[in-house]
Order: structure tokens, then sequence, then C-alpha cells
């Protein structure tokens, strides 16, 4: 698409809705100023008659029976936009959160574009932003640049512009708000770019806002998903791209400039949280029984999660025998017995080889994940310090 071709009503706006008619109607009426066509995909309200209450503003309304999930709601209204023919769905909550007004940045990013997903990023320095939120927000960007090696500042965002003909041909499986932390890790492994774009946002006062984000069980939801990306990145086998491009590997370049190969490893994915979750992996996988190849592990893991390779690969001596070796064959002769090897010498250890590799395994799946936790929250600690103090010497001279 190119801007010659680009039509206005190329561009559709879907609203997915549930129990929100205090709100709907405004962000209708609003989103109706910045495009033509709009759908509304009632994802099965009992507070109001969403057909009834919007059956003069000149809207599609599209009802699902039952409660599905804003993702199942996202969807219907996505392959309803293919059905005509529009290129291009801007997403908007039905909550009010999000200014209408906006729409006009997304569109100005997506004119000439065919292959391109924006994000609004909202202003979090405004009033009543629940802190659950910037943690939420913080986490959701970090697992982003884990799974996909790219920095985005607000993927939890659902006020988002996606190009219609690419987002259908994903394979999507989240059903709720588990779909907006797929949708985007999909599509860039497929090819498509992202970008993000300024927006506003209101929160209304606590107790004011409705919102029907379950706490525990959505937030169990996105976890999961990002279990599933994070375990289908680790797999050697590449994702189907829908867009072809050349990739910029830095590390073909090693030979050409090492130092700023180095400089890059160093920087990379070193923020506070970043560098937790690349020594906690270094730490887990040198408990685990990975004899001679424990830092061939950690270099592909560290790789295929875009990771902090120096700290990785760093920490690992951490875990160097004999203390942590024998700890976890004790361990493990315990869970087996009952009882702790007494007898710890060049016998019991290699003359007993096969039987203690068992036990080491056994005791590591213990000793791992608690030992790499304590280290990742010792080593973001120490890493937030720093960066604070930074950002104070940085701001007093």
């Amino acid at each position: 698409m190119t801007k010659s071709d680009f039509k206005k009503e190329d561009i559709w706006c879907i609203i997915p809705v549930y129990n929100n008619g205090k709100t709907l109607k405004n962000v209708v009426l609003g989103c109706k100023k910045q495009v033509d066509n709009i759908v509304v995909v009632d994802d099965g309200s009992t507070d109001i008659n969403v057909t009834h209450v919007l059956s003069d503003k000149q809207v599609v309304v599209i009802k699902h029976a039952t409660n599905q999930g804003k993702g199942s709601a996202l969807m219907t209204g996505l392959k309803y936009v293919q059905k005509q023919n529009g290129k291009y769905a801007i997403t908007i909550d039905a909550d009010g959160q999000h200014y209408p007004e906006d729409i006009v940045k997304m569109i100005s990013k997506i004119k000439g574009q065919h292959d391109l997903i924006v994000i609004g990023s909202r202003d979090f320095s405004v009033k009543n932003i629940p802190a659950k939120s910037k943690f939420g927000r913080n986490l959701s960007n970090f697992w982003f640049k884990v799974e996909t090696g790219l920095s985005i500042n607000d993927c939890q965002s659902g006020y988002r512009a996606y190009p219609v003909n690419y987002v259908v041909q994903l394979n999507l499986k989240g059903r709720h708000y588990d779909f907006e932390t797929e949708v985007i890790a999909k599509a860039a492994w497929a090819g498509l770019r992202i970008k993000t774009v300024e927006i506003g946002v209101h929160y209304a006062k606590e107790g004011e806002r409705i919102s029907h984000f379950k706490g525990f069980w959505d937030n169990l939801r996105i976890s999961r998903m990002h279990t599933k990306l994070v375990l289908r990145k680790l797999l050697p086998f590449p994702n189907k791209k829908l867009i072809l491009r050349k990739e910029n590997v830095i590390y073909k370049k090693l030979f050409k400039n090492p130092f700023k190969v180095l400089k890059f490893l160093l920087k990379e994915n070193a923020t506070p949280i970043g560098l937790a979750a690349s020594a906690a992996v270094g730490i887990f996988l040198a408990v685990l029984p990975l004899i001679s190849i424990h830092t061939i592990v950690i270099i592909y893991v560290t790789m295929r999660l875009n990771l902090n390779k120096v700290m990785a690969i760093s920490i690992q001596n951490l875990c160097i025998p004999p203390f942590v070796p024998v700890a976890c064959i004790e361990l493990g002769y315990y869970m087996r017995h009952g009882r702790w090897l007494t007898e710890v010498s060049f016998h019991t250890i290699f003359g007993q080889f096969s039987t203690r590799l068992w036990e080491w395994l056994l005791g590591s799946l213990i000793i791992a994940p608690i030992l790499s936790i304590v280290v990742g929250i010792v080593v973001y600690i120490i890493s937030k310090l720093l960066q604070d103090r930074g950002n104070k010497e940085v701001a007093s001279a």
C-alpha cells in the first residue's frame, strides 16, 4: 500500500464491549468523528442492549451470545473487517480509558504502510494510575523483549492499529487478555514491524472505573501465554514468515568489529530486570548436571531469549564444583533414601558416578529454581541501586 492508494474507507475501528454501558456511547461517538467504519463487538453484555443503544449511530454491531473474552471479540471484529476488504483495524476499549481523538495519531503512522502494527503508548504520568498497572506494563515489556528481541514501551495497551490481512493469518490461541500478548509476539516473529505512538489515557478514581480484568485468572492466562511463547522461542525451528526481511544479526559482524560486538553484549538487555533474568537463567542451567556443556547451553538459551550473555556466562562460576554439585547429590540421595550421604569421597562420587548423576539431577531440580530466584533477586536489587545512583548523578550534573 502506498500513500496514493490509501483511502479513508480502508480504516475500520473495532470496539469490543462487555458491560460498559455507561461509557460505550461516548466512545462510539468520539470514534465516529475520526473514522466512518466502526464495528462494535458485543461480547455478551448484560447491562444494556448494545444493538438498541447504537441503533441510530450507523455502526455495525456483532453480538456474542455469551461472554467469550476480549481476544475472541477482537478476532470476531478482525475477521469481519477482512470480509469488508478493510486494510487496517484500530482497536479501542469501550471503558473510556482511551481518547478517540488519538485515532488521528494512529492513522498518521499507518499511512502508506501495509505491514505495521502501531501500539498506543499510554501516558502514565497522569493521575490515578494504579501501581499494579505500572508494574504489569514493565513486566510485559520485559517478556516481549525476551520473546522477540524488540523493545516496546507499552505492550499492554489495547489501543492498537492492526494490518488486518496479516494478523488474521497468525495462529492465535488467546481468547482473553492473553490475545494482546500473543498477537504482537507472533506478529514480530512473522516479520511484521511494530511501532508505538504516544497517547493520552484516563483512569477514573479507585472504585469508579469499571474493569473486567480478572486479576488472578487473567494474570494466570497471560503468564501461561508468556510461558508458551518462551518455550516456543527456545525451539531451534524457525517460525512461519509472512514478511521476509533481511535480518541484521550483530554476531555476524564479530570478526569485522569485535569491539562493537563486545559493547553490544555488555549492554544487551541490561535493565535491572533483564540482568536479573539473565543471572537467574545462568544459575539455573549451571546447577543442572549438564556436564561439560554448561556454557554452550547457556549461550544457546540466552541467544534465543535475547538475554545478557555476559551476565549469564559470568554468573555460572558461582556453581563451579564441588559445593553446588555435592549439595545437589546430597539432596538427591536424601530424596531417594531418606537419609544423607555421609561418606563423600572420590569413590562414592566418581566410582558410583551413574548413581550419583541421577541423584545430582534430582537434587538440582530443587536447588536450581531456588538458587536462581535468590541470585536473580540479589542481582536485581544491586542493578536497581546502581541505576538509581547513576540517574541521580546525571540529574545533578
